[in-house]
Parts: structure tokens; C-alpha cells; sequence
């Protein structure tokens, strides 16, 4: 009788253990039948198939912005026209090598810039560049990366651009960083003091160009996006010669990232490496901000341990929790102090000086889940999910009660929701069919 009720026992053990979903199975069967990811997901797809501008409110083509929606272009759009984006930046690089922020037809160029750009293999369009920043060049070798893996075009390598190939273009480029963004005392690119991944500095009202009033300053966001630019290279040839060039650049620059910029008691990046002097009034201790976005960027760019990303993320939930804001989307915590920037970034959570911004929220999201993070993932992406459904739109930034401004359709923000969507429903998937 015993021997006859252990078998029972162990029998209905065995049904039990064959029909019991894991805790990662049940969330990969929540995130699959989650409506409103398929709702926001077929929203973003809608606006990217609508042309390559940043979004409503924008005209011009930027590099840094269609870099972080070019994936889903790819899907979503027609290729020969993504082809024609790309090789058009390459049209306006420089006689010096720099790349462009973005660029427009000259009609629509109806903004002040005392600093257009111009180039004869482009006759139709007309360029610019905030050069406070340096993102330009290493956002378009990864577009071209990105681009050649989601639609296998090699060839766009060999076409040639006024004399040259898209590949020595884009070496060029490398040595144009290294050369005129470089500095030899740290082994780091540089560019101005900025506020984290932004494009605007203070002391001057436009506050886009490096002059005289600028600080130049070294952070992890521009060397982070370097080192992602390098490793894209590194898949596009076998040339020998510039594969042992590029590789030896990434092992430089990533050891001196985690060298100069990672606080190792706070276990956090620094915001500011300064090499002219500090801009930062007396009394306020920079060190203490935290900066989401390049953070996130470094993530991607394999700077930081599992452990260190689980606690560069439950730093930026106690950000969120301190600030008041909606999202980890916010760009930094605690602000720069009124007054620091100028115009409306003045104020603390405006703009790029804590505002909330889903388009590096949204790679922050897509880092959780690259690395295995994705029940914090998806508790982390709601707030971003439900924000778009409410206002019924992919808005630039947030402010202070979550109050949507700037482009209602942002691509940028569009881009990097549809495939932080992406990467979980393919990781969901996975895990239900192995289930």
C-alpha cells in the first residue's frame, strides 16, 4: 500500500512540475499579451515609415537622431530610399573629415546658423553642426553598421562619394576624432561641457557652438558612442591593418573611460572631466549627478559589469523616486542649479537639464534587457508605454507632473520604444518556446 501511494504521489509531482509555469514564462506570457505594447509599437512603426526628419517640428535629417530609429526605418521603409539618407551625410563631410549634425534642402534652411555647410557633391542641401557636441561622427558609422546588419547591403562600403568610399570615409572620421577631439593627457575624445548627452552649453544664449566661451570637458556619453561606432566597424571589413587600428583605439579608450570616469566608491560615472577650467559655480559639487543617458549609452557599449548595471539602475529609480519625475528617461539628477544654463534650460527639469526623455530612457530599457534584466525592464518601460497611449504621441521630452513638450512625433523616442518592444517580445518568445 505504501509503495502503491508513493507511486500516485510521485506521479502527480511529475503533472505538476510539467504543467507549472516558472516566473520567467509567466512574464514572457505578460509581455506577449500585453495590448498596449502592440499598441505603441504599431504607432512608433507609423511614424518612422513617414521619412527620415527627427519628427513633427523638424525638418532636417539628424545623425544622432536616425541613428537611434534607422532599425525600424529599415523594416518599415524603403530601402533605397534609407541608402539615399545615408550616402547624402557622406556628401556634406568636410574637407577636414568632421561630419555634420544633420541637413536640410536650402529652402528649408530658415534658422539662424552663422556656420552652414556646404559641399559641391551635395549641391541641394545645406548641413549643420552643434560642434559643442562629439556624437556626429561615431552616430554615423553606427547607422551605416546598423543599417548593413538589418539589410545585409555591403556594398554601400564600396560606394563611392565624391572619390572616396563610405569605408575610408568613415576611417577618416576616426582620424579627424582622434585627431581635433583627442586628448593626450587622458586618452579620451572631448568635446564642450554640456549636460550629460545634450547638445547645448552654458554661458553663451546659443549655446550650440565651441568658441570662446566654452569649457572643454571629456564625458562618457561621447566616448561610450565612440567605442559602439568601433566595435560597428570592426564587423565591416577584414582588413587587417585597420582592424588592428580600430581595435587598439577601443581597448584604449575603454580602459581610460573606466580609468578617469568611473567613481568606483559611488559606482557611477563622473558627469565632467575638465580640461579647461571648471565652469561649475562654487558650492555646488558636480560629482554628485548622475547622467541616465550616458550611462545607458555606456551600458551598450559593454563598460559595465551585470552587478555595476544593477546598481546604475536602482540609482536611477531612486532618481526618479527623489526627483518626481515620471520615467528613468530623466537625464540627470539632482539638476544644475537655476541660472547655470540659459533660456528656458535654466530651469531644473527643462529640457536637457532633467527633463524626462524617452529617447534615452528607451536604450536604457533596451540595455535591461540585452542583459538579462527583464522583469526590471518591463516594470521600467510602463510609465513610457503609458504616456505615449494618453497624449496619443512620441513627445521629445517631459517636464515636471509629466507634462509632454517639444515634437508630439518624435522619432528618436519613437525608435528606441519600438525596439526596447522588439527586443522583449523576442526574448518572450524564446523563453515560451522552450517552455
Amino acid at each position: 500500500m505504501k509503495k502503491q501511494f508513493g507511486l500516485m504521489l510521485m506521479g502527480s509531482v511529475a503533472f505538476l512540475s510539467c504543467t507549472t509555469t516558472n516566473p520567467q514564462q509567466q512574464l514572457a506570457e505578460t509581455i506577449l499579451n500585453d495590448t498596449t505594447l502592440h499598441q505603441v509599437d504599431s504607432m512608433a512603426r507609423s511614424i518612422i515609415s513617414q521619412g527620415f526628419n527627427a519628427g513633427s517640428g523638424y525638418s532636417q535629417i539628424w545623425a544622432r537622431d536616425m541613428n537611434t530609429f534607422i532599425e525600424v526605418a529599415c523594416e518599415e521603409t524603403n530601402q533605397t530610399d534609407i541608402r539615399n539618407a545615408i550616402l547624402l551625410f557622406f556628401a556634406l563631410q568636410q574637407p577636414n573629415d568632421e561630419m555634420i549634425d544633420g541637413y536640410v534642402l536650402k529652402p528649408d534652411f530658415t534658422w539662424y546658423d552663422n556656420h552652414p555647410y556646404y559641399a559641391d557633391a551635395a549641391p541641394d542641401h545645406v548641413g549643420f553642426k552643434n560642434t559643442v557636441e562629439t556624437d556626429q561622427e561615431s552616430s554615423l558609422i553606427q547607422i551605416v553598421g546598423k543599417y548593413i546588419r538589418k539589410t545585409g547591403d555591403t556594398s554601400i562600403l564600396r560606394e563611392d562619394v565624391a572619390g572616396r568610399t563610405v569605408l575610408e570615409r568613415m576611417d577618416d572620421m576616426v582620424d579627424y576624432l582622434m585627431r581635433e577631439r583627442y586628448s593626450e593627457q587622458y586618452g579620451l575624445l572631448f568635446g564642450a561641457m554640456t549636460a550629460d548627452w545634450g547638445d547645448v552649453q552654458p554661458n553663451d544664449d546659443f549655446g550650440c557652438d565651441m568658441n570662446e566661451l566654452s569649457s572643454r570637458a571629456i564625458d562618457v556619453y561621447d566616448n561610450a558612442m565612440f567605442l559602439i561606432a568601433l566595435d560597428y566597424l570592426q564587423e565591416m571589413t577584414d582588413d587587417a591593418s585597420l582592424l588592428k587600428k580600430w581595435k587598439g583605439i577601443r581597448e584604449q579608450i575603454a580602459q581610460n573611460v573606466r580609468k578617469y570616469l568611473w567613481d568606483a566608491e559611488l559606482k557611477k560615472f563622473i558627469p565632467h572631466l575638465y580640461i579647461d577650467p571648471s565652469p561649475i559655480p562654487a558650492g555646488f559639487d558636480e560629482n554628485q549627478i548622475h547622467y541616465h543617458g550616458g550611462t545607458a549609452v555606456a551600458i551598450e557599449a559593454g563598460l559595465l559589469s551585470k552587478e555595476e548595471i544593477a546598481l546604475v539602475n536602482a540609482q536611477m529609480l531612486e532618481n526618479v523616486r527623489l526627483s518626481g519625475m515620471p520615467s528613468i528617461g530623466l537625464t540627470l539628477y539632482p539638476t544644475y542649479p537655476e541660472g547655470f544654463f540659459r533660456g528656458g534650460m535654466a530651469k531644473p527639469y527643462v529640457y536637457q537639464n532633467g527633463g524626462d526623455w524617452t529617447w534615452f530612457g528607451g536604450r536604457m530599457i533596451q540595455q535591461l534587457v540585452a542583459n538579462g534584466f527583464v522583469e526590471e525592464a518591463y516594470d521600467e518601460i510602463r510609465p513610457m508605454i503609458d504616456r505615449v497611449i494618453k497624449n496619443q504621441g512620441f513627445f521629445e521630452w517631459y517636464g515636471m507632473g509629466g507634462v509632454p513638450s517639444g515634437s508630439g512625433h518624435f522619432k528618436g523616442s519613437a525608435g528606441v520604444l519600438a525596439k526596447a518592444i522588439e527586443m522583449m517580445n523576442d526574448w518572450a518568445e524564446e523563453k515560451i518556446d522552450n517552455k
